[in-house]
């Protein structure tokens, strides 16, 4: 006869229940006309910019760590960095003519 124990432990996670954030006169005054414009509180703009930005790094992370992968796999080849430059320079410039 085989008994199972299950162990199962609480994992606490902290909250940021309130954070004060300083911004700069002139970013704050920023914040302050854009609520003011749109009709939303100044508190509301900076959540969904902190979201936004959340959001991005996060998918930047996956792309980077997918890139390492890809490379450290072999299925990317790495070019040397002056040889990178040389191609955006070029790309830019044939978008620019």
């Amino acid at each position: 006869m085989l008994n199972l124990i299950h162990l199962t432990a609480t994992v606490k996670i902290p909250t940021l229940e309130a954070m004060e954030v300083h911004f700069s006169p002139d970013l704050e005054k920023k914040l302050h006309d854009l609520a003011a414009e749109t009709g939303r509180g100044a508190d509301e703009l900076v959540q969904d910019a902190v979201a936004g930005f959340v959001d991005e790094l996060a998918a930047m992370r996956g792309l980077i760590e997918s890139r390492y992968d890809d490379l450290k796999s072999g299925r990317v080849k790495p070019i040397d960095g002056e040889q990178a430059y040389t191609r955006l320079r070029e790309k830019s410039q044939n978008r620019r003519a």
